[in-house]
């Protein structure tokens, strides 16, 4: 270790390597080794990576881990090398000293060489079977044991003295013939623990016979297939069955499923096979697992840890070496009814699959997170064998939805494409299922803030439901609730509003009036009411919702969380604060139970709680809500995302009224940067964000640069919302209040007055947001009037008498 530790200080790159080109050598032990002492000696302070390559591409787990740190490479970056490099650049920027890089098991150095750190920071391990002879790496061969060493190895493991002692030549011979490799002399050292019996001339006789037998086996795989034939028929099962699972941790209670699905299928299997076999059409079956009962699965476990074939990772946890998986691997692949264990296997993977909801939540992820290698492996190889469709999806959909909920965005998006490929090619691209799949990138797409791409596919997947389905189908209410979504965040309030009034007809006719997907519709058109405005019509449908979802799902769900944000939401929009508040907190205690301080359900309710603080003057109480949900929204979702660009404005308009405008400025510019970016130079977020920096410039004197600004926002609000939106008479209050600033009354008094108008009619005479465009107004009539600029506002049915009273209050 001293040695490798040196060689990574003077370099950045190092490959521990076999000497001799095989396995078995102690390549990754070593590295691991290392890797655990520093880590303990905090000589990597940036942390440390381990990541296995030789089965999984190098990207994928670069970036997936760099997502958990919050880091997220920009789109403009298409080529795959520079984003892994702004990755390595920012988790850099994030930490202080070296960093370690671990990539165990390299086939191919060329292929991962140019996706490696180029900052001299990170210092690069790799393990290899063969040498590596580039010249941009230090290079450690592993050579064989010195035979001393191999001798004490075998002494100590077989604890078989006497005879090792009395033998000692022959022991030594048998060294030689295993060519010093730790891991064979590890497995003939355990064969003699457990074979008391066996002399060591005898075992050594035994290996080269198997050698003489088999041209093509190498030491290593002599010693194996000496353990192999120690083994009884339940003890093989359960050898070739541990070899579909992952090379990860194997929880025992997992395998003892796939052997319980196992007894169930085997004999379904056999009796069709056995017919078939009367016909020569396939071989006779074999009873698969028939021999593990509950005693025989835990004595054969026993036996294959005695053998060092199993090692026992921690308690009810176990793993395979990777070339013993490799050689079990090879020995299933000789049995006839190998698909048909790794179908009971895919099922009762399938099973754990079907116990994790869409929804996410802390608790779920500790309990499957042990399962997810290996449901891995169903989607990425065994899913064919799954006959329902529903379960051959299963696998792609949980994982992308376990993916969404840590916030790994590219990893969704690669089990929902993947998921996508498989339905287009195995049932069709007309296919339902294909629909389901296209619903579900679709939906990913729109919580990444990526409308366009999310919009084509929610489309299609309606058109397939309509016409697959049928246009009163449960399936085709969920497309058109989705693509009604989109549509609303689009800010294509009347197709959303159209879509959304189809899909809760048909969830309330189909489903019931107290359905669960019936609150959902009841929900998302009340959502599209409060942002047009229209107020009234929402709050019966929130609250409807609310009362359907705490009654069928709970009092703590997470979709009973959300009803609750959203009718605060209104109530705050409504300025009814204090209804909103109680709403607020316990929404924002629901989802730090169930997603973790974190996730960003619990930033969305840090951000609404930090909004109602504000519109009640409580600044100090807001700040650092609104700080601590930007902050999350950055890591989870990215710099780019519209949330983050929300949580930026928020945040500068806090800023903005506490008189702090140059922190408020960089946060707007950046806010308007993402929202005409992601969403669109016409986008209702876009002119909101138009606005406030008008606002700001406004407050600081900078008239010129606020102007435009005003008015790009309102033609905007008034083209995608409405002339009568409570946003549009938002848009002319500030364009009039502008005016009024600079002496402009005649252009001043009409806006304002539109504006009234607009506010009265759809918020009413008391809100704070009526009350402030009146006090605006009073005052550009008073300022008027002081300067004599008043004789065309007189002309003004409106104003005549406020002009009259101002006069006779003067």
């Amino acid at each position: 270790m001293q040695q490798l530790h040196g060689l990574l200080q003077d370099g950045s790159r190092v490959a521990i390597a076999a000497a001799s080109g095989m396995g078995g050598i102690g390549k990754t032990e070593l590295a691991w080794q290392y890797a655990t002492f520093h880590r303990d000696c905090n000589t990597y302070p940036a942390g440390i990576w381990w990541l296995f390559v030789r089965e999984i591409d190098l990207a994928p787990q670069v970036l997936q881990k760099s997502l958990r740190m919050g880091i997220e490479p920009p789109d403009t970056l298409d080529n795959l090398e520079e984003r892994l490099q702004f990755c390595y650049e920012e988790w850099a920027k994030q930490t202080s000293g070296n960093a370690l890089l671990v990539l165990d098991d390299v086939n191919d150095y060329r292929a991962v060489q140019r996706l490696l750190p180029r900052n001299p920071r990170f210092k690069v391990l790799l393990t290899a079977r063969q040498r590596l002879e580039e010249k941009t790496l230090q290079r450690l061969d592993l050579k064989k044991l010195r035979p001393l060493d191999a001798f004490k190895l075998l002494y100590e493991v077989s604890q078989a003295e006497t005879r090792i002692v009395q033998e000692q030549i022959v022991a030594e011979k048998l060294c030689a013939w295993l060519e010093y490799l730790p891991l064979a002399i590890e497995l003939v050292a355990t064969f003699l623990k457990v074979e008391p019996d066996v002399s060591v001339a005898e075992l050594l006789a035994q290996l080269q016979q198997k050698l003489l037998q088999d041209e093509v086996l190498t030491p290593v795989a002599a010693a194996f297939e000496l353990s192999w034939v120690q083994l009884n028929a339940a003890e093989q099962q359960l050898a070739v069955l541990l070899s579909v699972f992952a090379l990860a941790p194997m929880p025992w209670q997992l395998v003892e499923s796939v052997v319980v699905v196992c007894r169930v299928e085997a004999p379904k299997q056999n009796w069709l096979k056995k017919l078939l076999a009367v016909w020569g059409k396939v071989q006779a079956p074999q009873q698969w697992c028939l021999l593990l009962d509950d005693r025989v699965l835990s004595q054969s476990r026993r036996r294959l840890v005695e053998l060092s074939l199993l090692g026992r990772v921690e308690q009810k946890q176990y793993q395979l070496h990777a070339l013993i998986r490799e050689f079990f691997a090879a020995k299933l692949q000789g049995y006839a009814d190998a698909e048909d264990l790794r179908r009971s296997f895919a099922m009762a993977l399938t099973a754990v699959a079907k116990t994790i909801p869409q929804t996410v939540t802390l608790e779920v992820q500790q309990r499957v997170k042990e399962a997810l290698p290996h449901l891995e492996v169903v989607a990425e190889q065994w899913s064919h064998l799954l006959e329902d469709s529903t379960d051959a999806m299963g696998s792609f959909t949980v994982l992308a939805w376990v993916a969404q909920g840590q916030s790994l965005w590219a990893e969704a998006e690669k089990w929902y494409q993947a998921c996508l490929q498989m339905t287009e090619e195995r049932y069709g691209v007309d296919h339902p299922d294909t629909a389901t799949s296209l619903n579900n990138l679709a939906e990913l797409y729109r919580a990444m803030g990526r409308y366009q791409s999310a919009e084509p596919l929610s489309v299609r997947s309606l058109s397939i439901r309509e016409q697959q389905l049928g246009a009163e189908r449960p399936d085709t209410a969920t497309s058109l609730n989705n693509l009604a979504l989109l549509y609303g965040e689009m800010g294509r309030y009347q197709s959303a509003e159209r879509l959304l009034v189809r899909s809760l007809s048909i969830s309330e006719q189909q489903l019931g009036a107290d359905h669960p997907h019936t609150a959902l519709g009841l929900n998302n058109l009340a959502e599209l009411y409060r942002a047009m405005g229209r107020y009234p019509e929402a709050e019966p449908l929130f609250v409807r919702s609310l009362s359907i979802r705490e009654q069928q799902l709970g009092a703590d769900h997470p979709n009973t969380a959300t009803s609750l944000n959203n009718l605060a939401n209104l109530y705050n929009a409504m300025g009814r604060y204090q209804e909103a508040e109680p709403l607020y907190v316990r929404s924002l205690s629901i989802n730090e139970l169930l997603f973790g301080a974190d996730h960003p359900h619990t930033a969305t309710s840090l951000n609404n709680l930090a909004e109602l603080y504000r519109a009640m003057g409580s600044y100090p109480e807001a700040e650092p809500l609104y700080v601590r949900s930007l902050s999350l929204r950055e890591q989870q979702l990215g710099a780019d995302h519209p949330d983050t660009a929300s949580s930026l404005n928020n945040l500068a308009v806090l800023y903005h009224v506490m008189g702090r405008y140059p922190e408020a400025e960089p946060l707007y510019v950046r806010s308007l940067s993402i929202h005409e970016q992601q969403l669109g130079a016409d986008h209702p977020n876009t002119a909101t964000s138009l606005d406030n920096l008008a606002n700001l410039y406004n407050a600081m004197g900078r008239y010129q640069e606020a102007e435009p600004l005003y008015v790009r926002s309102l033609a905007i609000r008034e083209q995608e919302l409405g002339a009568d939106h409570p946003d549009t008479a938002i848009s002319l209050n500030n364009l009039a209040w502008l005016y009024s600033a600079r002496g402009r009354y005649p252009e001043a008094e009409p806006l304002y007055l539109r504006a009234l108008k607009i506010l009265f009619n759809r918020l009413g005479e008391n809100h704070p947001n009526t009350q402030k465009v009146w006090s605006n107004f009073i005052d550009c009539l008073q300022q008027a009037i002081s300067t004599g600029q008043d004789s065309q506002l007189s002309q003004h049915p409106a104003t005549q008498p406020i002009l009259k009273q101002l006069r006779e209050t003067e």
